[in-house]
């Protein structure tokens, strides 16, 4: 074959690839051209839509596209979750995932109707938050050991609530290392668990900050303890469940953005630096530090490495808390 004619073929062959980088760079710089939408997990009004709708209107800002929110809850994340995957992976559908949703899932259920790792493109993590035991006013119980001796004296007789993995391991950590025998009332998601707690139905739980604590301040809750290692800004005074008689517990949960897979990775960049900006804005900061977040950003590629080290670590405290598999 003549030099021409290869040099010639040669080139030919490159320009699919050529126009194929300069559609998606064009792509990036004219994303979005139209409404976001952002599926939540999660029931309106719970700990993890709160979040998400302050990480929407921020972009809904620097964008000057609407995101638009949609609760789809149920069966701890898996609804959503699993809707989310099937989207066209076109930048227009984003997912705010979390611990549930992306690590404790693949140690609670025997089969799952996604793969975390294979069927998203991580974005960016996003913060993460302790959670905080509360009870009933009525209990007549003022700190974690009254608790645990109310529950040692009446074995199967406390109920916990909880709407999302996280709540549910909160409670079967508690009722492992502590030692007693409390029975977990499953809901679809915190906000209808929490409301329970707060009308009596229930006697406790272990719930996002955020959600819990305006209950706490107005007196319709008692707070006991914090899940964390370490004390949390928000609540200064409140001991951690370490501090107040539980060794060996500490237990946080998490929040973070996803695409479908394959979404182009021009977009995915776009949508990972914009939500950085966020993450150091002065308001944001301060509003989701009063909830008791810290909000944080990171690469795709530190989200997928974070990703892959939560699942290990969820494995162990599912094991370890003795939480059914179903």
């Amino acid at each position: 074959m003549p030099f021409w004619l290869r040099h010639m073929l040669s080139v030919l062959a490159a320009v699919p690839a050529l126009l194929l980088g300069t559609m998606s760079d064009a792509q990036a710089q004219s994303y979005p051209g139209k409404p976001v939408r952002m599926i939540i997990p999660f029931a309106a009004g719970g700990p993890t839509d709160l979040f998400g709708r302050i990480i929407a209107q921020k972009l809904t800002e620097l964008w000057s596209q609407t995101v638009v929110v949609e609760n789809r809850p149920g069966a701890s994340t898996i609804i959503g979750t699993e809707a989310a995957s099937k989207a066209a992976p076109d930048g227009y559908t984003l997912l705010l995932g979390t611990s549930t949703s992306h690590a404790a899932n693949v140690s609670l259920f025997s089969k799952l109707p996604y793969d975390p790792n294979k069927d998203f493109a991580p974005i960016s993590f996003l913060g993460i938050t302790p959670l905080i035991l509360v009870v009933h006013p009525s209990m007549p119980t003022q700190t974690v050991k009254e608790l645990i001796a109310l529950a040692k004296a009446k074995p199967g007789q406390l109920n916990y609530a909880g709407g999302s993995s996280s709540a549910h391991a909160g409670g079967s950590m508690f009722r492992t290392l502590a030692g007693i025998d409390i029975v977990h009332v499953p809901y679809k998601s915190n906000a209808p668990g929490l409301a329970d707690v707060i009308g009596g139905q229930v006697q406790m739980m272990f719930d996002a900050l955020n959600t819990a604590l305006p209950h706490v301040n107005s007196g319709r809750l008692r707070a006991l303890a914090v899940t964390s290692g370490q004390r949390i800004g928000a609540v200064p005074n409140l001991p951690t469940m370490i501090e107040a008689g539980v060794p060996g517990y500490d237990l946080t949960a998490w929040f973070a953005m996803y695409a479908p897979a394959g979404t182009p990775k021009e977009i995915v960049g776009k949508i990972a630096a914009d939500l950085a900006r966020i993450a150091k804005m002065p308001d944001v900061v301060d509003k989701t530090r009063s909830q008791g977040i810290e909000i944080a950003s990171s690469t795709p590629e530190e989200l997928a490495a974070r990703q892959r080290n939560e699942i290990t670590k969820w494995a162990k405290i599912v094991r370890e808390s003795g939480m059914a598999v179903q």
